[in-house]
């Protein structure tokens, strides 16, 4: 077991521990154990037989020791299990379901005996949910569209989940001799938000023979964690891991690579107008190459680049294919020079040890020097997030002068004062003008009050960029994905109302939100917003997400214009200061 493995269950078990109406302070050190454990850098499963080295782990008491070591050395945990039983597995889809918290699903437990989706799905629809206490007619239609989406989204991985087991697989099989390229294909590589069945492709020496590739299919079908194998060919292996994602592997000889590579990346509908654009010029396009219809000659196929080139396209980079216009702009040679990691010169959105994140302002600092940013801020919660220990004017003042200190002793990097305030039900900030205006960046977000109707929240977000304070709006819709859908707000007025203002859009690159989607970027950008990505960081390994970010602005057709924090210092602080005096130090 890994440690996220270990951090699930006791994610599950705090929630079932929730609906059981148990002990708060029980069911708050499970969470706080997941929580430390998913950011922990070293696998408990190196050390949890070493007492200390797991009693070093923040949020890690004897208790919760004792309860790794059982889950290490018997995959199983005890009160998980009771849990399961006394409830059902389906409680645990119930929980993933927007509108249905703990005490919801209590309420219809104890009133129903029901615990699955389909169960409630049908007291909802006959009308019966309505009959329980703070229930009614409305909340049942919420709570049946609510089930509406999760089945549509059921069989969805996140974006981060699908690329880390593509990475594990990568790993695994580049050991093996002749093995040139492993290389995911599909929505991963597309940068989907959400991933279904994960493609990877292999190549090399080792698939022109058939012993080579049984070699390889053979340590296909050691790697770890798969729960059943669906079909086995000579170039294909189709299997299903634990998690419920099924991985389709292809092995593929060097000169047809980049026709399978282009293929199995898609999407259909741009492999289709790709298709169509070739039979006009005489040629079939299919995964193995690239040929003339006269005699099949192949006159393409190593290489994704060689394909394009001669269908008379600039290559389009993997992010833009879905038939969104993409083909005429490369046939015209308009595609956008996209974003890339290298060209950001910060990140500014972290949370430290003074709220809810697990390090130090230091240490936060360190990883983004390392990274080679120029600059970054410290932006933690304020007092509306009781949970997490939100910071109110005095602690919010004299976290400022830590900040600035740390900036003076750190060499390399310039760390800025900010913080993540946030927007109250009626639009106005969570902590007094007076300290905001000594903030270097303040980033305005919501996290109360998501039911409101659009014409109230847009408002509510209007409001807030009147308000000089404010830099940019955090992760805009407050969606989760496969968890809450966005709130709704007037797209047009509020993108509208940014862009006269100066207030920046965040795209929030942490893979559970990526917030904003591409198609709100573009929307955005078409009304003259600017962007700032950030990853929302908690913990110093965080910050690598910002590649998934990356994607999406790229999915959106952005460049580095569009996005501020590719500017240096001066001039990225002083759009967040939005024309008042700079505070930070230029350094």
């Amino acid at each position: 077991m890994d440690n996220k493995a270990i951090a699930n269950i006791f994610y599950e078990t705090a929630e079932l521990m929730k609906v059981a109406a148990e002990d708060g302070f029980r069911i708050r050190s499970y969470e706080r154990a997941a929580e430390a454990l998913e950011g922990w850098p070293q696998q408990v499963s190196e050390i949890y037989q070493d007492e200390k080295a797991l009693l070093a782990i923040p949020g890690i008491g004897k208790g919760m020791a004792g309860n790794i070591r059982e889950l290490m050395t018997g995959g199983k945990l005890a009160v998980h299990e009771e849990m399961l039983k006394k409830f059902h597995p389906s409680m645990l889809q119930l929980l993933k379901i927007s509108g249905l918290g703990p005490k919801t699903i209590a309420l219809i437990w104890d009133a129903f005996k029901v615990c699955d989706v389909d169960g409630v799905a049908k007291l909802a629809s006959e009308g019966k949910l309505r009959t329980l206490p703070r229930l009614s007619e409305k909340s049942e239609q919420k709570i049946l569209k609510a089930i509406e989406s999760y089945r549509q989204l059921t069989g969805r991985f996140l974006l981060g989940i699908a690329d880390e087991i593509a990475g594990k697989m990568t790993e695994f099989l580049a050991e093996l001799p002749g093995v040139d390229k492993v290389t995911p294909a599909g929505s991963l590589r597309r940068g989907r938000e959400t991933v279904g069945d994960l493609d990877m492709l292999v190549t090399g020496k080792c698939c022109e023979s058939e012993p080579q590739r049984n070699k390889v299919i053979e340590r296909i079908l050691s790697f770890p964690g798969i729960l059943e194998v669906i079909a086995k060919g000579e170039n294909k292996v189709s299997f299903k891991l634990r998690s419920g994602m099924q991985v389709d592997v292809r092995l593929l000889l060097p000169e047809s690579f980049g026709a399978a590579l282009q293929y199995f990346t898609g999407s259909k509908n741009h492999n289709v107008q790709l298709r169509q654009r070739a039979l006009k010029q005489g040629y079939t396009l299919n995964e193995y190459g690239l040929a003339r219809v006269e005699d099949n000659k192949r006159v393409a196929g190593k290489t994704e680049e060689e394909i394009y080139k001669k269908l008379g396209l600039k290559f389009i980079p993997p992010e833009l294919r879905e038939d969104c216009g993409e083909i005429q702009a490369a046939a015209e040679d308009k595609l956008p020079d996209l974003i890339t990691q290298a060209d950001l010169q910060g990140d500014v959105h972290m949370h430290t040890v003074e709220t809810d994140g697990k390090n130090t302002i230091e240490e936060m600092a360190e990883a983004a020097r390392a990274r080679g940013y120029q600059y970054m801020a410290i932006t933690d919660h304020s007092k509306n997030l009781a949970f997490a220990n939100g910071l109110d004017d005095p602690r919010a003042e004299a976290h400022v002068k830590k900040i600035r200190a740390a900036s003076k002793q750190m060499e390399g990097i310039t760390i800025l004062a900010g913080i993540e305030v946030d927007i109250l039900a009626d639009g106005e900030l969570d902590l007094s003008d007076s300290v905001l205006e000594q903030m270097d960046i303040v980033i305005a977000s919501v996290h109360s009050h998501f039911n409101q109707e659009p014409a109230q929240m847009t408002d509510r977000l209007l409001r807030v960029i009147a308000n000089p304070n404010t830099s940019l709006i955090g992760h805009p819709t407050g969606r989760q994905l496969l968890r809450r859908e966005g709130f709704g707000f007037d797209y047009d007025k509020v993108f509208t109302a940014a862009a006269k203002a100066g207030v920046a859009m965040e795209h929030n690159a942490y893979p559970e939100r990526l917030d904003l989607r591409d198609q709100h970027l573009r929307m955005a950008k078409a009304k003259g917003v600017k962007f700032v990505v950030n990853t929302d960081a908690h913990h110093t390994s965080h910050l690598e997400k910002i590649r998934y970010g990356v994607l999406q602005l790229r999915r959106a057709w952005l460049t580095k214009d569009d996005v501020l924090n590719t500017l240096p210092l001066a001039e990225f602080a002083k759009i967040m200061r939005r024309g008042r005096p700079v505070l930070a130090k230029m350094s």
